[in-house]
């Protein structure tokens, strides 16, 4: 039997797993490690602060039963995910197998995604800031490059792209996903494989002077949001 969820009620699950759950001996001080809910499967997630409004996690998902995710109308970061097994889908497009996802920064559409209990989901997802575009990939002012622009909407809807995913990308979500090293060696080779992917997914675009802009919200619809 398939379980739905909101998000809220996603979230509460997974703080009430955390606050029952040590903390695995292993993890890092700029680590934040979670087992999975029991409710939902098995499995851990975690957290790695590369940088501030930079964050990594490491995601090894199992689930008993196949599982919808329903999420509202919310303001989104950017946001790079490469998964090396397993299948999500969503209502704008399916994640995983041939397909990675650049989910720019703006307004998220409310949606629902899917999860099943015959697919394992492991690989990353980055979290960051669309301001760090202009920090890590400075324009010719020092701001974020024209080209990716559409990557910061702010009160606009934000931009989705699935990309295919190539032998590059994936060679290097592996090596993220399996970090030999620990400390302060790990951080600092987790922020360069990061930047190296990033630059990776965002190269096509790059070369092609940008991505078509999405349609932006109605003024009345953003202030509805902002209520």
């Amino acid at each position: 039997m398939a379980i739905a969820l909101t998000l809220r009620e996603e979230q509460e699950l997974w703080r009430e797993t955390a606050q029952n759950s040590p903390q695995a001996a292993s993890v890092e001080s700029f680590e934040v490690y979670q087992e999975m809910p029991k409710l939902l499967g098995n499995g851990y997630g975690v957290e790695i602060e590369l940088h501030p409004e930079l964050v990594l996690t490491i995601l090894d998902h199992e689930f008993h039963d196949d599982y919808l995710l329903q999420s509202p109308t919310s303001r989104h970061p950017l946001q790079f995910c490469v998964l090396l097994s397993g299948i999500i889908k969503t209502k704008f497009g399916c994640l995983g197998e041939a397909n990675t996802v650049i989910s720019g920064g703006g307004i998220q559409k409310a949606q629902k995604n899917e999860y099943f209990s015959s697919s394992r989901i492991t690989g990353i997802d980055i979290h960051m800031s669309p301001d760090l575009l202009a920090t890590f990939f400075p324009g010719k002012d020092g701001g974020i490059p024209p080209e990716l622009k559409f990557l910061a909407k702010e009160d606009d809807l934000q931009t989705l792209n699935y990309p295919k995913i190539t032998p590059e990308v994936r060679f290097l979500a592996q090596q993220i996903f399996n970090c030999p090293y620990q400390g302060i060696t790990k951080r600092i080779y987790l922020q360069a494989k990061v930047l190296e992917l990033i630059a990776l997914q965002l190269s096509p675009i790059l070369e092609n002077g940008g991505f078509p802009q999405g349609l932006s919200l109605k003024s009345d619809t953003i202030a509805r949001i902002h209520h």
